[in-house]
C-alpha cells in the first residue's frame, strides 16, 4: 500500500477523520442512555416471562410489590415463596435502572437549558423542527454534527452509512442494499427519525415523494424506501445546521421546545 501511495494512487487510502477526547466523552450520554433503556427493557421482559409462566399479569409495573398480594395462581392459592422473591428481586433491578434513566434524562435537560455550548445550539436547533425529540436531536449532533465538518452531502450519507452499493457487471445491474459502514448509532437514530417525520411532517416535500414512489408499494417495498427517506432526512437535517434553510415543506414547532 505505501509503494502504491508512493508510485501515485492516491485513492488507494483516505483520511481518517478522529474525533478529538472532548467530542468523544460527549458520546457517553446519549450511548449510556441507550444502554441503560436496552437493559431496562430486557429486565421487562424477564419479569414479565416470570409472571406469565403461571398465567399472571399486571397491568402496571409501578405498583408490582403491592399487587403481587392480590395474584392468586389458577387454583387460587397465592404465588409461591420462591417465585415471589425472584420476582420482587428483578423488579428491584427494573426500579434501579428506571431510576438511572430518569438521571441521566435529568442532567441532560439541566445542560440543555443552561450551557451555552455550540454543540447544544445545535441540539436546539433541530429540536425547533416538528417530529425530532431530545433523543434523536441529541445523539446525531453528538456522534456527528457536533464535531464532523462535512464537506458536501455524500460525505454526509457515508458517515452514517447509508450510502448505497450498486453492482455492475456487465449486462447484470442491482442494487445490494446500504453499505453498513459508517456509525451504526446515527444509522439507527436516523431510520428511528424517518418514521416520525413522516408521520410528523406529512406535507413535508420528502414525505410526499415517499408517498408518491413508494406508498402503493408492499412491505418490503415500504421499507426500501424508508432508508432512502432516512438518508435524504439526515442530508436535509445537515443543510439546516449547516445553512438554517428548513427542509423543504417542513414545519417548526409551535410550543417551545425546552418548556
Amino acid at each position: 500500500m505505501l509503494l502504491r501511495y508512493h508510485h501515485g494512487e492516491r485513492h488507494v487510502w483516505q483520511v481518517g477523520k478522529v474525533p478529538s477526547v472532548e467530542a468523544e466523552d460527549h458520546r457517553h450520554r446519549p450511548r449510556d442512555l441507550e444502554t441503560l433503556k436496552q437493559e431496562r427493557a430486557s429486565t421487562m421482559t424477564r419479569l414479565e416471562g416470570l409472571l406469565s409462566s403461571q398465567g399472571l399479569r399486571v397491568p402496571s409495573l409501578t405498583k408490582l410489590p403491592d399487587q403481587l398480594e392480590a395474584l392468586r395462581l389458577w387454583d387460587g392459592s397465592p404465588i409461591p415463596p420462591g417465585l415471589r422473591r425472584r420476582v420482587l428481586r428483578v423488579y428491584a433491578q427494573y426500579t434501579f435502572l428506571s431510576a438511572q434513566i430518569a438521571e441521566v434524562e435529568a442532567e441532560r435537560r439541566a445542560q440543555l437549558q443552561t450551557s451555552s455550548e455550540a454543540r447544544l445550539d445545535k441540539v436546539r436547533q433541530l429540536m425547533q423542527l416538528k417530529g425530532i425529540g431530545i433523543n434523536g436531536a441529541w445523539l446525531l449532533v453528538m456522534a456527528l454534527f457536533g464535531w464532523r465538518a462535512c464537506k458536501h452531502r455524500r460525505e454526509v450519507g457515508g458517515v452514517a452509512g447509508c450510502t448505497p452499493t450498486p453492482y455492475q457487471s456487465g449486462e447484470s445491474a442491482r442494487e445490494q442494499g446500504m453499505t453498513k459502514s459508517g456509525n451504526r448509532h446515527v444509522r439507527w437514530m436516523t431510520t428511528e427519525l424517518a418514521w416520525s417525520w413522516l408521520r410528523f411532517q406529512p406535507d413535508s416535500a420528502l414525505s410526499v415523494w415517499f408517498r408518491e414512489r413508494f406508498g402503493h408499494g408492499g412491505k418490503r417495498v415500504r421499507r426500501m424506501g424508508l432508508v432512502a427517506v432516512a438518508r435524504k432526512l439526515l442530508i436535509a437535517l445537515w443543510r439546516f445546521l449547516e445553512t438554517g434553510v428548513i427542509p423543504a415543506g417542513a414545519v417548526l414547532k409551535e410550543v417551545e421546545v425546552l418548556g
